[in-house]
């Protein structure tokens, strides 16, 4: 017998399952039984596709026993198995880094939903919390030895050989006084029905009858065992998609929407895609873990393949099952392989179009968009093709409705002489929303787009028009251009003088000074050049890492109507006209939240405009 120490991030997870509280310790054997599932799927496709294989017997089934008295309850599969090293690799080590991610935001002491156990490839350890010793006995397919990996999910492991007839995995868990209500019939079968019922393969319960006084040892297969997605949907209700959905994902709310398809055809394929209620654990990490398996002709390939979908899907869950592909796809041919091009583009359609006939719903869409609005406006810049189908799918607050708005109908109460969607971007709505960039659209009457996520920044430039109208940021300096009055661009023209000695005072801090009728309470704004990124996106290339970007020089536009500006015409004392011409450039520039290069300079003279107010 040798003995291991866990790994420490083993350990670490261990000590939060075993010391932290949950709603569903029933979660442990759902996750033994997807194990059990997976080691049959494994098994059956290299039976298929692997000539060192197709002379194993492959007769696939689950089996789980319970002994009330002895405590004992145990889950046996006739799949791939383990060797030696499969042991201390699999049950010894975490591999997906995930999980390390996931334990870091954890913290000491914390109750932690049981549900995202599944979510990480740990699962197996969910055990402790019902069983005080475990003992797993295993044999890999193809090989002659078998192995007993024990532990208390304490410290370590030991590992000794052992003796198994065939190949497969039995776990046998000595349960504590927390587990021993698993220990009966109706519990087990309760369980499995719940999480498992459509696991493709048959999973039987063994069990003691007693009647008469004698007891008989039944054996009885619990689940229907059924590829679900291939059954007509007439057959199916509600409530099977649902059971189905959190067998597959591990969730344990309902699925907010789900499609299923069958298409016949030049291509024979079927889909069952789910939009989950709340966005998974991994929606922004690198390594997410793709939510849709890949099975041809009902043989279960991959369900780590993250070209099934487009990334901004990545939180759809659910089934491809294909039978036009071959069954040894490696996923090097599969990126390239022409049946899977089409099935992925149809796909993205037959979603995409789902969530439109979604949206007329505005109550409802609105809960899915709360989750989900940033993967679906990253898809305005990674999937040119479906572009305008993501267009009628985003939604902006507005400066002149309640809720979310779509670009529709925005277009639908433009005013008969307005040339372009008007936008704003930057970080925070109410900041936006007070913003003087917005005083001459509010004056007209003139809808405008608030547009408050980081990404915003990025997408929406991007896109340039919206059914041939043009999008236009109004923090550009050309934006207001097209709501200018003849009467605007006369009142610009009658400044000319104090523009031009603003102008040399802030030479070396801004690219122009200039007349702008946009403003109608506020004495100053800044802008940008149109073939510069705006102050936001430079912020956010700087968060990015990118220290070395070129300086970009504003455009301080002033109010000619504000009285300030207007008393500046008579301001001859060049000193008073330095410091209000800086101080209108630095309270612009503020409220954008740029940070001041000289903060005290800033100070020094707004207490002489104070001293000089008094």
């Amino acid at each position: 017998m040798s003995k291991h120490e866990f790994k420490t991030e083993v350990s670490q997870l261990l000590d939060l399952i075993i010391h932290s509280l949950y709603s569903h310790k029933e979660i442990f054997l759902r996750e033994l039984v997807s194990n059990a599932s997976d080691a049959l799927d494994k098994l059956k496709y290299l039976t298929l596709t692997d000539e060192a294989f197709k002379g194993v017997a492959f007769d696939p089934r689950i089996d789980i026993r319970f002994d009330k008295e002895a405590k004992t309850l145990t889950v046996s599969d006739s799949g791939i198995g383990m060797s030696e090293e499969d042991l201390v690799d699999n049950l010894g080590t975490i591999a997906n880094s995930g999980t390390r991610k996931f334990l870091a935001q954890i913290k000491p002491g914390a109750a932690i939903d049981a549900s995202l156990i599944g979510q990480f490839g740990v699962g197996f350890y969910s055990i402790f919390m019902v069983a005080e010793k475990a003992e797993v006995v295993t044999r890999k397919a193809g090989g002659e030895a078998a192995f007993r990996w024990t532990s208390d999910g304490k410290g370590g492991f030991d590992l000794e050989p052992a003796g198994r007839d065939k190949a497969g995995t039995d776990v046998t868990l000595h349960l504590n006084e927390e587990g021993v209500e698993y220990a009966e019939r109706w519990s087990i079968e309760s369980i499995v029905k719940k999480y498992s019922n459509h696991i493709p393969f048959p999973i039987f319960l063994h069990y003691a009858e007693e009647k008469d006084k004698k007891k008989t040892e039944k054996t009885e297969q619990i689940n229907s065992a059924s590829a679900l997605w291939k059954r007509p949907k007439n057959e199916l209700k509600e409530k099977d998609y649902f059971e189905f959905y959190k067998t597959i994902t591990h969730d344990t709310e309902d699925p907010f929407h789900y499609v299923h398809t069958h298409a016949e055809g030049a291509l024979q394929y079927t889909t069952l895609f789910y939009i989950p209620k709340k966005a998974p654990f991994d929606l922004y990490y690198m390594d997410y873990k793709p939510g849709v398996k890949l099975y041809v002709k009902r043989v279960f390939i991959t369900d780590d393949e993250k070209e099934l979908l487009p990334p901004y899907l990545r939180f759809v869950k659910g089934v491809i099952d294909s039978d036009d592909l071959p069954l040894n796809v490696s996923r090097e041919i599969l990126q390239k392989n022409r049946v899977m091009v089409n099935i992925r583009a149809a796909s993205v359609k037959k979603i995409l179009s789902e969530l439109a006939a979604l949206s007329v719903d505005k109550e409802k869409y609105a809960a899915f968009y709360r989750e989900f609005r940033k993967p679906i406006k990253e898809g305005l810049y990674q999937d040119f093709s479906n572009r305008d189908a993501l267009l009628e799918l985003v939604r902006w607050k507005s400066s002149t409705e309640e809720g979310l708005v779509s670009l529709s109908e925005y277009k639908q109460r433009m005013k008969p002489d307005q040339k372009a969607v008007y936008y704003v971007t930057g970080e925070n709505e109410e900041t936006l929303r007070r913003s003087p960039l917005l005083e001459m659209y509010k004056a007209k009457d003139v809808e405008v787009l608030i547009m408050d996520d980081e990404i915003d920044e990025i997408v929406v430039p991007a896109i340039h028009t919206y059914k041939d109208v043009e999008l236009k940021a109004v923090n550009r300096s050309d934006a207001a251009e097209d709501l200018k009055t003849d009467e605007d661009k006369q009142s610009e023209k009658e400044i000319d003088s104090v523009v031009k000695r603003m102008g040399q005072v802030l030479k070396d801090e801004v690219k122009e000074v200039k007349a702008s009728s946009r403003l109608s309470d506020s004495p100053s704004c800044i802008v940008v050049d149109s073939a510069d990124p705006t102050i936001q996106m430079q912020h956010l290339l700087k968060s990015m890492g990118q220290k070395d970007l070129p300086d970009f020089k504003p455009i301080l536009e002033i109010n000619p109507k504000h009285p300030i500006v207007k008393k500046l015409e008579d301001v001859k004392d060049d000193a008073v006209f330095e410091d209000a011409t800086r101080l209108l450039f630095e309270q612009a520039l503020l409220i954008e939240g740029v940070e001041l290069k000289a903060p005290a300079e800033f100070n020094k003279r707004l207490n002489r405009a104070l001293e000089r107010a008094l």
